[in-house]
Protein backbone atom coordinates (compact mmCIF):
# COMPACT_ATOMS: atom_id res chain seq x y z
CA UNK A 1 0.00 0.00 0.00
CA UNK A 2 0.99 3.26 -0.79
CA UNK A 3 2.06 5.66 2.05
CA UNK A 4 -0.50 8.04 1.24
CA UNK A 5 -3.29 5.25 1.22
CA UNK A 6 -1.83 3.77 4.74
CA UNK A 7 -1.99 8.00 6.30
CA UNK A 8 -5.59 7.98 4.94
CA UNK A 9 -6.52 4.79 6.32
CA UNK A 10 -5.12 5.59 9.58
CA UNK A 11 -6.52 8.73 9.90
CA UNK A 12 -9.97 7.71 9.25
CA UNK A 13 -9.34 4.71 11.31
CA UNK A 14 -8.32 7.19 14.32
CA UNK A 15 -11.58 9.52 13.57
CA UNK A 16 -13.44 6.67 14.09
CA UNK A 17 -11.96 5.23 17.80
CA UNK A 18 -12.75 7.81 19.92
CA UNK A 19 -16.39 7.96 20.74
CA UNK A 20 -16.87 11.58 21.49
CA UNK A 21 -19.23 14.45 20.23
CA UNK A 22 -16.71 17.41 21.55
CA UNK A 23 -15.46 19.13 18.39
CA UNK A 24 -12.10 17.59 17.51
CA UNK A 25 -9.08 18.62 15.64
CA UNK A 26 -6.16 16.35 13.91
CA UNK A 27 -2.56 17.48 14.78
CA UNK A 28 -0.79 20.06 12.40
CA UNK A 29 0.70 18.57 9.16
CA UNK A 30 4.28 18.94 10.65
CA UNK A 31 3.19 16.57 13.67
CA UNK A 32 1.71 14.29 11.45
CA UNK A 33 5.03 14.09 8.82
CA UNK A 34 7.06 13.17 11.81
CA UNK A 35 4.08 10.73 13.23
CA UNK A 36 4.01 8.94 9.73
CA UNK A 37 7.78 9.38 8.75
CA UNK A 38 6.67 10.55 5.58
CA UNK A 39 6.67 13.98 4.19
CA UNK A 40 4.59 16.76 4.42
CA UNK A 41 3.41 16.63 0.94
CA UNK A 42 2.42 13.40 1.90
CA UNK A 43 0.10 14.25 4.72
CA UNK A 44 -1.31 16.81 2.47
CA UNK A 45 -2.28 14.65 -0.23
CA UNK A 46 -3.83 12.06 2.52
CA UNK A 47 -5.65 15.12 4.17
CA UNK A 48 -6.75 16.47 0.30
CA UNK A 49 -8.96 12.88 0.29
CA UNK A 50 -10.27 13.60 3.37
CA UNK A 51 -11.39 16.21 2.66
CA UNK A 52 -12.94 15.21 -0.63
CA UNK A 53 -14.92 12.84 1.57
CA UNK A 54 -16.17 14.69 4.33
CA UNK A 55 -13.84 13.78 7.33
CA UNK A 56 -12.26 16.69 7.76
CA UNK A 57 -12.24 20.68 6.97
CA UNK A 58 -9.15 22.59 6.83
CA UNK A 59 -9.56 25.97 8.73
CA UNK A 60 -6.89 28.44 7.45
CA UNK A 61 -4.88 29.36 11.09
CA UNK A 62 -7.35 27.55 12.70
CA UNK A 63 -6.18 23.95 12.03
CA UNK A 64 -7.98 20.60 10.26
CA UNK A 65 -11.11 19.95 12.17
CA UNK A 66 -13.06 16.65 12.41
CA UNK A 67 -16.87 16.52 10.84
CA UNK A 68 -18.52 14.50 13.21
CA UNK A 69 -21.26 14.16 11.47
CA UNK A 70 -19.47 11.99 9.56
CA UNK A 71 -19.71 9.48 12.21
CA UNK A 72 -23.55 8.94 11.16
CA UNK A 73 -23.14 8.32 7.83
CA UNK A 74 -22.03 5.48 5.55
CA UNK A 75 -18.50 6.70 3.86
CA UNK A 76 -17.27 5.37 0.57
CA UNK A 77 -14.79 6.71 -1.36
CA UNK A 78 -12.87 5.07 -4.76
CA UNK A 79 -10.50 5.46 -7.00
CA UNK A 80 -12.97 8.05 -9.28
CA UNK A 81 -14.39 10.01 -7.26
CA UNK A 82 -11.63 11.04 -5.16
CA UNK A 83 -10.96 12.95 -8.56
CA UNK A 84 -11.91 16.29 -9.19
CA UNK A 85 -13.70 16.88 -12.71
CA UNK A 86 -10.36 18.70 -14.25
CA UNK A 87 -8.47 15.39 -13.98
CA UNK A 88 -10.62 13.51 -16.10
CA UNK A 89 -12.23 13.43 -19.24
CA UNK A 90 -14.66 11.41 -22.08
CA UNK A 91 -14.52 10.50 -25.02
CA UNK A 92 -17.43 8.81 -26.62
CA UNK A 93 -17.56 5.68 -28.51
CA UNK A 94 -21.04 5.65 -29.33
CA UNK A 95 -24.78 6.43 -29.07
CA UNK A 96 -27.68 5.70 -30.48
CA UNK A 97 -31.46 5.95 -29.35
CA UNK A 98 -33.30 2.09 -29.26
CA UNK A 99 -36.56 0.13 -28.06
CA UNK A 100 -36.20 -1.17 -24.49
CA UNK A 101 -35.91 -4.57 -23.68
CA UNK A 102 -38.40 -6.91 -20.91
CA UNK A 103 -35.24 -5.88 -17.98
CA UNK A 104 -34.68 -1.95 -19.20
CA UNK A 105 -38.36 -1.26 -19.06
CA UNK A 106 -38.72 -3.06 -15.55
CA UNK A 107 -35.82 -0.95 -14.45
CA UNK A 108 -37.50 2.48 -15.76
CA UNK A 109 -40.71 1.60 -15.57
CA UNK A 110 -41.62 2.29 -19.14
CA UNK A 111 -43.19 0.24 -21.89
CA UNK A 112 -42.25 -1.30 -24.82
CA UNK A 113 -43.40 1.66 -26.94
CA UNK A 114 -41.00 4.22 -25.06
CA UNK A 115 -37.05 4.80 -26.27
CA UNK A 116 -34.10 4.87 -24.15
CA UNK A 117 -30.89 6.18 -24.56
CA UNK A 118 -28.10 3.67 -25.12
CA UNK A 119 -24.21 5.34 -25.37
CA UNK A 120 -20.62 3.85 -24.37
CA UNK A 121 -17.76 6.24 -23.38
CA UNK A 122 -13.87 5.88 -22.14
CA UNK A 123 -13.06 8.01 -19.20
CA UNK A 124 -9.64 8.99 -18.93
CA UNK A 125 -7.80 9.96 -15.42
CA UNK A 126 -4.64 12.29 -15.89
CA UNK A 127 -4.90 10.81 -20.03
CA UNK A 128 -4.66 7.56 -19.49
CA UNK A 129 -8.15 5.34 -19.91
CA UNK A 130 -9.11 3.59 -17.15
CA UNK A 131 -12.61 3.06 -17.83
CA UNK A 132 -15.25 1.54 -20.17
CA UNK A 133 -18.72 2.45 -19.50
CA UNK A 134 -21.95 1.89 -21.16
CA UNK A 135 -25.03 3.31 -20.31
CA UNK A 136 -28.59 3.60 -20.64
CA UNK A 137 -30.77 6.28 -20.04
CA UNK A 138 -34.92 6.55 -20.34
CA UNK A 139 -34.94 9.19 -23.86
CA UNK A 140 -38.18 10.59 -22.50
CA UNK A 141 -36.54 12.17 -19.11
CA UNK A 142 -33.54 13.46 -21.38
CA UNK A 143 -34.42 14.47 -25.54
CA UNK A 144 -31.81 16.60 -25.48
CA UNK A 145 -28.72 13.39 -25.28
CA UNK A 146 -26.00 13.95 -27.75
CA UNK A 147 -22.84 12.90 -27.90
CA UNK A 148 -20.91 16.65 -26.54
CA UNK A 149 -23.42 15.95 -23.36
CA UNK A 150 -21.81 12.05 -23.29
CA UNK A 151 -18.28 13.64 -22.60
CA UNK A 152 -19.23 15.28 -19.74
CA UNK A 153 -20.35 14.63 -16.27
CA UNK A 154 -24.09 12.80 -16.39
CA UNK A 155 -24.97 13.65 -13.11
CA UNK A 156 -24.06 17.64 -13.62
CA UNK A 157 -26.51 17.12 -16.93
CA UNK A 158 -29.18 15.43 -14.70
CA UNK A 159 -29.38 18.20 -12.31
CA UNK A 160 -29.22 20.93 -15.03
CA UNK A 161 -32.41 19.52 -15.82
CA UNK A 162 -33.93 20.58 -12.79
CA UNK A 163 -33.94 16.67 -11.36
CA UNK A 164 -32.83 16.08 -8.01
CA UNK A 165 -30.16 12.85 -7.62
CA UNK A 166 -31.76 10.84 -4.30
CA UNK A 167 -29.03 7.96 -4.63
CA UNK A 168 -26.89 5.28 -6.37
CA UNK A 169 -27.40 1.69 -6.02
CA UNK A 170 -24.43 -0.12 -7.22
CA UNK A 171 -22.38 -3.77 -7.13
CA UNK A 172 -19.23 -4.84 -7.90
CA UNK A 173 -17.48 -8.10 -9.76
CA UNK A 174 -13.76 -9.12 -10.06
CA UNK A 175 -13.32 -9.57 -13.92
CA UNK A 176 -10.40 -9.97 -16.41
CA UNK A 177 -10.72 -7.83 -19.57
CA UNK A 178 -11.18 -9.12 -22.27
CA UNK A 179 -9.42 -8.53 -25.61
CA UNK A 180 -11.57 -5.37 -27.24
CA UNK A 181 -11.95 -4.16 -23.92
CA UNK A 182 -7.78 -4.51 -23.16
CA UNK A 183 -7.85 -2.70 -26.84
CA UNK A 184 -9.52 0.26 -25.59
CA UNK A 185 -7.97 0.65 -22.43
CA UNK A 186 -4.46 0.25 -23.73
CA UNK A 187 -3.64 -3.07 -21.18
CA UNK A 188 -3.35 -6.77 -21.88
CA UNK A 189 -5.90 -9.19 -22.31
CA UNK A 190 -6.60 -11.07 -18.84
CA UNK A 191 -5.63 -8.25 -16.75
CA UNK A 192 -7.43 -7.69 -13.79
CA UNK A 193 -10.38 -5.35 -13.34
CA UNK A 194 -13.69 -4.59 -11.70
CA UNK A 195 -16.74 -4.77 -13.48
CA UNK A 196 -19.41 -2.01 -11.04
CA UNK A 197 -22.71 -2.20 -11.83
CA UNK A 198 -24.85 1.49 -11.24
CA UNK A 199 -28.41 2.50 -10.91
CA UNK A 200 -28.90 6.06 -10.51
CA UNK A 201 -32.09 7.07 -8.93
CA UNK A 202 -33.62 10.46 -8.57
CA UNK A 203 -36.27 11.47 -5.40
CA UNK A 204 -39.39 9.63 -5.87
CA UNK A 205 -37.93 6.48 -7.15
CA UNK A 206 -37.48 6.85 -10.73
CA UNK A 207 -34.29 5.42 -12.32
CA UNK A 208 -32.68 7.74 -14.68
CA UNK A 209 -29.62 5.72 -15.59
CA UNK A 210 -27.91 2.20 -15.49
CA UNK A 211 -24.26 2.22 -16.29
CA UNK A 212 -22.56 -1.19 -16.87
CA UNK A 213 -18.30 -0.06 -16.08
CA UNK A 214 -15.09 -1.77 -16.57
CA UNK A 215 -12.57 -0.28 -14.58
CA UNK A 216 -8.83 -1.74 -14.38
CA UNK A 217 -7.62 0.80 -11.71
CA UNK A 218 -10.05 0.55 -8.86
CA UNK A 219 -9.65 0.73 -5.41
CA UNK A 220 -12.33 1.60 -2.68
CA UNK A 221 -12.50 2.22 1.36
CA UNK A 222 -15.72 2.03 2.94
CA UNK A 223 -17.33 1.84 6.30
CA UNK A 224 -19.82 -0.65 6.71
CA UNK A 225 -22.03 -0.28 10.47
CA UNK A 226 -21.51 -3.65 12.63
CA UNK A 227 -25.32 -5.39 12.16
CA UNK A 228 -25.72 -8.06 14.14
CA UNK A 229 -29.18 -8.87 12.69
CA UNK A 230 -26.94 -10.05 10.07
CA UNK A 231 -24.23 -11.37 11.94
CA UNK A 232 -27.13 -13.94 13.96
CA UNK A 233 -28.79 -14.85 10.51
CA UNK A 234 -25.35 -16.25 8.53
CA UNK A 235 -24.77 -18.21 12.27
CA UNK A 236 -27.97 -19.95 11.37
CA UNK A 237 -27.86 -23.62 10.36
CA UNK A 238 -30.25 -25.09 8.23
Amino acid sequence: MKKKEFVTQDLLSKIYQEDTSAPRKLPPERQLAEEYGVSRFTIRQALEKLVSIGAVRIVQGSGIWINETVRNNPLVYNSITEKRFDQMHYRSISLRKRRPDSDEQQIFAINDNAFIWEFSRLRYVDNVAVQIEISRMPATLFTDLNGEIIERSIQQYVLSKGYQISHLLTSYRAISVNREQATLLGCKKGSPAMHIINRGILQGGQVYEISDIVDIHYTCTYLIPHNPDNLRFRQQQR
